[in-house]
């Protein structure tokens, strides 16, 4: 694959959907050009938030800090964080930079925890996540001309919505099928013949499971890539699902805070993680348990912590060090050497359970399960303080496999206890269930069922 950067609009517009690809020419700077890039824009989006969202300036003159005290890249870590409660606060439009008029759309959270949390966007900043969702399909795979099946949800959730107009502005034909009605999925999967998938990857999972229990061979379907996001997977559901599908998997990651899907994509030649795109974002990684303001606080490179992203070029809501709540490191760039890419996902801070003084996290035990070959990926987290006693304790609910014999699940289940015991340091209990017993995604699944008595 040749990699160049586009000379001219006109060079860009030219390019043809075959085995050359033409960058982005922000793809393609130096690390030193974008982080220049990145401090002009940087500035400008500060005093602009200070300016024009009252909350940030109430945040800024609190901290005894002003937008003229970011001289360099590294002064952004003594600005105050911004998080999801702030955004509740404001609801529903509080958090907007510009006047009602010019908003030309909003997206929202579920609400199913308060208030929901709503994002806006102008014209420019429609076109701009245009761009950058296509960018991230580009990289992993998808050219011009392919059909794209899009499993994603559409409505208040930024996905369906988002994934459908980077498609479309990638030239891609968009089957807007959205989330559930599997059976449906499947038959407009075989009648139209799509050459990717946008989806969940645990709906991703359902959708093959379902495939394979109507007679049909997941691997014999015209699907020849998957963008996969919206919730945290190993590289072993990686595995399972290209092995299972006969396709490349490749990552994409966004939040509706930050702007949606597209803030950071993967490169399918290399599949080594997300790069983040930072002509348009500014990544920290933080302590997610001592989260202290001070660019002396913020970590380096490489080091585990929370995820924490400022906007670059958001006109309706600009954001400034807004906390994911998402664990992971930073790392040097691959295939787009000037933009660091995100580690895989470990879990998320408020996901994160607490058992008997151990940190656990739902994606650690699939990594462990799907190293078992009798066990599926299909498995529930249940937490449980029995009456009377003061420790919690976790059942892992899994199905087996279809072909596993009675005295298979036995031995796998002695292994799966065992090994969550040496690597995540926490006793459980294992219940290997019947395949098809448990409860299937259809968007976003639930993996932590917790039973305990509330205080």
């Amino acid at each position: 694959m040749t990699l160049h950067a586009p000379e001219t609009p006109a060079a860009a517009a030219a390019t043809a959907a075959g085995t050359n690809v033409i960058l982005d020419r922000e793809e393609t700077m130096s690390r030193d050009e974008l982080e220049a890039l990145q401090l002009s824009r940087l500035q400008h989006t500060v005093a602009y938030a200070y300016e024009r969202v009252p909350l940030y300036k109430r945040k800024f003159d609190d901290a005894g800090i002003h937008p003229n005290d970011l001289r360099e890249l590294s002064d952004l870590g003594n600005f105050p964080f911004t998080t999801k409660d702030d955004l509740r606060e404001e609801y529903p439009f509080g958090m907007f930079a510009v006047p009602q008029h010019e908003v030309a759309r909003v997206h929202a959270s579920s609400g199913t925890t308060g208030r929901p949390t709503v994002v806006g966007y102008t014209k420019k900043d429609l076109a701009d996540w245009a761009k950058l969702v296509a960018r991230s399909f580009r990289a992993s795979g998808i050219r011009p001309g392919m059909k794209v099946h899009n499993a994603y949800g559409y409505g208040l959730f930024t996905g369906g919505l988002g994934a459908h107009a980077g498609a479309e502005a990638l030239g891609c034909t968009v089957i807007p099928i959205s989330g559930g009605q599997t059976e449906r999925q499947i038959q407009l999967i075989q009648d139209f013949k799509p050459d990717a998938i946008l989806a969940t990857p645990t709906y991703l999972l359902t959708i093959a499971d379902a495939m394979a229990h109507m007679g049909i061979d997941p691997a014999s379907t015209s699907l020849k890539y998957a963008v996969l996001g919206a919730e945290p997977w190993t590289e072993e559901m990686r595995h399972e699902l290209e092995v299972t599908m006969n396709l490349k998997a490749c990552d994409i990651y966004g939040l509706s805070e930050v702007m949606g899907p597209g803030v950071a994509g993967e490169a399918v030649e290399t599949q080594d993680g997300s790069h983040i795109w930072e002509d348009h974002f500014r990544p920290e990684i933080i302590d997610a348990f001592n989260p202290v303001v001070g660019k002396e606080n913020v970590l380096r490179d490489g080091e585990h912590g929370e995820l924490v992203f400022t906007s670059l070029t958001k006109e309706a809501l600009p954001i400034i060090r807004y906390r994911t709540k998402d664990l992971t490191r930073l790392l040097p760039g691959t295939a787009r050497p000037a933009h660091r890419r995100m580690g895989r996902i470990t879990g998320r801070s408020d996901d994160m359970i607490i058992l008997r003084g151990v940190n656990v996290f739902p994606s650690q035990i699939e990594e462990i399960a799907l190293r078992i070959p009798e066990l599926s990926p299909h498995f529930q987290l249940e937490l449980t303080r029995p009456e009377g006693q003061r420790m919690d304790q976790m059942t892992v609910k899994i199905e087996r496999r279809e072909t596993v014999t009675i005295e298979q699940v036995s031995t796998a289940a002695r292994t799966l206890k065992e090994q969550i015991k040496i690597h995540v340091g926490s006793s459980c209990t294992v219940d290997v269930v019947d395949p098809g017993s448990l409860e299937r995604s259809n968007g976003k699944l639930r993996r932590i069922y917790d039973m305990r008595p509330k205080a």
